[in-house]
């Protein structure tokens, strides 16, 4: 194949039609559904980059971009070029410490609507407020966060397979605002396990500081509430007669392989409301 000099660098005959490809969903105007999404394509324009990423618009909407792949920190595509081998692309972001990370886990599991917003879709809007709170930022500040490479011979940076990437990537954004995370450098999974252990781990300081111990209630444990110990307005927690095998400590004692607490549980269960009295 000739090259033809264009002034953007050097290209080697027309495009190559790839079957097949992954098609952006916008067919006019701009990419991306949600304000997060076009947020991203804001960013990137703000580093000098909206001409150049208008190259790609017509890639990622013809489908010339064969795959994507998001994991913690890049994504990587595959795009069909004027050569027979597809170029690798690859738009990586500097992740979070682990420090950092720590602090955003906290802060999100301080806030339940934000993780019930994120698994419904949606990212919060004030959710970069959050991050300036903690002096981090959800996108990139400047170009030296971001490293983009292709295996085009085309020098500009983002040439026109780079910038439909990052236009497809953007719409995977809007299918899923958990991607922007892990392209920060943490994955679904892993963040919301630590968002459940943290809110766990809340949940049980609380309720050990509310709750006395069983040691400290012993006299009054079986006795019946009066209407002035009720917290009016709220139903009224029925205890279950076996809740107290739960205060106690392990019993090592085992009877036919059977743990002592095991055995005594049906017994307690067995108990009506009003039996402890009699």
């Amino acid at each position: 194949m000739s090259e033809h000099w264009s002034g953007e660098g050097p290209r080697y005959g027309r495009t190559i039609k790839a079957d097949n490809g992954i098609k952006a969903k916008s067919k006019r105007g701009d990419i991306g559904a949600t304000w997060w999404s076009r947020r991203f394509i804001e960013v990137l324009e703000s580093f000098g980059m909206g001409g150049r990423l208008a190259r790609g618009r017509n890639y990622a909407r013809q489908g010339q971009v064969l795959s994507l792949s998001l994991s913690t920190s890049m994504a990587i595509a595959l795009v069909q070029g004027s050569r027979p081998t597809p170029y690798k692309t690859r738009v990586a972001i500097k992740s979070f410490t682990t420090q950092e990370w720590q602090r955003i886990e906290h802060a999100l599991a301080g806030k339940a609507l934000y993780a019930a917003k994120l698994l419904a879709g949606e990212m919060p809007r004030d959710i970069e407020t959050l991050f300036a709170e903690l002096g981090l930022q959800l996108f990139p500040a400047t170009m030296r966060e971001l490293t983009m490479d292709c295996t085009c011979p085309d020098w500009e940076v983002p040439c026109k397979h780079l910038a439909a990437t990052c236009y497809l990537l953007a719409e995977s954004f809007d299918n899923d605002p958990f991607e922007i995370l892990a392209w920060r450098g943490r994955s679904r999974e892993d963040l919301l396990e630590r968002l459940r252990m943290l809110r766990g781990a809340t949940r049980t300081a609380v309720t050990r500081e509310e709750a006395p111990p069983l040691t400290k209630c012993l006299d009054t444990f079986w006795q019946k509430q009066t209407t002035t110990s009720l917290n009016l307005g709220h139903p009224t927690a029925q205890v279950r007669p076996d809740a107290v095998l739960d205060q106690l400590d392990a019993v090592p004692i085992t009877i036919r392989r059977d743990n002592l607490v095991d055995l005594l549980r049906p017994a307690y269960l067995a108990l009506k409301p009003g039996e402890q009295d009699s």
